[in-house]
């Protein structure tokens, strides 16, 4: 029997996925027909971008399962019309890799004080050097696959990593935390810290004007998770006070970030424009690809939505 596959984006996204995802869809042996249209009632598999034409999932009567292709799901887990099982972007070549690399890149920017010597308007000669990064503690709020490959990263560059998350994760090498209780002593006196969490009801606003004044004063906040985790006033007062030394930014609450907005012009923000770690079309359809593949052969979905807890 015939698997109908239907690829619901924006039209940009088909094309960089229609061949990745026809060449991985053709490895699994199975017998499909991929398509961008489908009368609703024929579709298996909605290969799925939340900001696409698809809102209403109740005429695919036959629908087995939705994919997503990002790993944030806020757009589409709560959907009262969706009742299918729904999957989230797991992709550790592509999607995780490039969250490291980012994640790295920019906790060693600021360890090292590169802005310091590259934005250095007045030419000033500052020889003093930063500590070493045994001397740098770095906390990650969400310690799920992103946090702790990230976590091993930064590990194996010496930094002393703590881990929070909303139930208990332990990682051999790592200090972890879990709960409302834990989140205080995840925070305190962290100099650098880098947050993954979903977005939720939960955890909108983790750092506000309480959990920011835990950090070691002049700390650095790394976002590449969600712009709703932050409380945006809080921050700017914080960057402001000098209670934080640095923002860098990679997700707002409006997107694009609109031209007006202050993080644009604040001397201790770094805007970066949501590309922390893009999904990326040759690995992403091999995830996608397999999972539909074992689903067919009785196996089950990997990367499954809880939606209680809203990721």
């Amino acid at each position: 029997m015939t698997v109908n596959i239907l690829f619901a984006a924006q039209p940009d996204r088909w094309v960089q996925y229609e061949t990745p995802l026809t060449e991985a869809l053709n490895a699994t042996g199975l017998a499909y027909d991929l398509r961008t249209e489908f009368a609703p009632q024929e579709v298996d598999y909605i290969v799925y971008a939340p900001n696409c034409a698809v809102q209403d999932f109740t005429p695919y009567t036959r629908l087995k399962a939705v994919m997503n292709l990002w790993a944030g799901v806020e757009g589409v887990v709560k959907n009262e019309t969706l009742t299918v099982p729904l999957t989230r972007m797991v992709d550790e070549e592509g999607l995780t890799q490039g969250m490291v690399e980012w994640v790295t890149g920019h906790v060693l920017r600021h360890h090292l004080e590169m802005d310091r010597h590259i934005v250095n308007p007045g030419h000033i000669w500052d020889h003093s050097p930063p500590p070493l990064s045994k001397d740098r503690p770095v906390t990650i709020l969400g310690f799920g696959a992103l946090g702790q490959a990230c976590a091993t990263a930064l590990l194996n560059l010496g930094f002393p990593v703590t881990g929070w998350s909303r139930s208990p994760k332990p990682m051999q090498g790592v200090t972890t935390h879990a709960g409302t209780d834990g989140l205080p002593k995840a925070l305190s006196d962290a100099q650098i810290v880098v947050l993954l969490l979903p977005a939720t009801a939960a955890t909108e606003n983790t750092l506000n004007a309480d959990t920011l004044a835990l950090l070691a004063k002049g700390a650095a906040i790394i976002n590449p998770g969600r712009g709703p985790l932050i409380d945006d006033s809080a921050l700017l007062a914080a960057l402001d006070s000098g209670q934080i030394g640095h923002a860098t930014l990679d997700v707002f609450r409006v997107e694009p970030l609109p031209q007006d907005d202050p993080y644009w012009a604040h001397p201790k923000v770094t805007v970066t424009p949501h590309i922390a770690s893009e999904t990326r079309p040759d690995s992403a359809s091999r995830v996608i690809a397999e999972n539909i593949r074992g689903n067919e052969s009785g196996k089950g979905l990997l990367h499954l939505v809880d939606r209680s807890a809203g990721y």
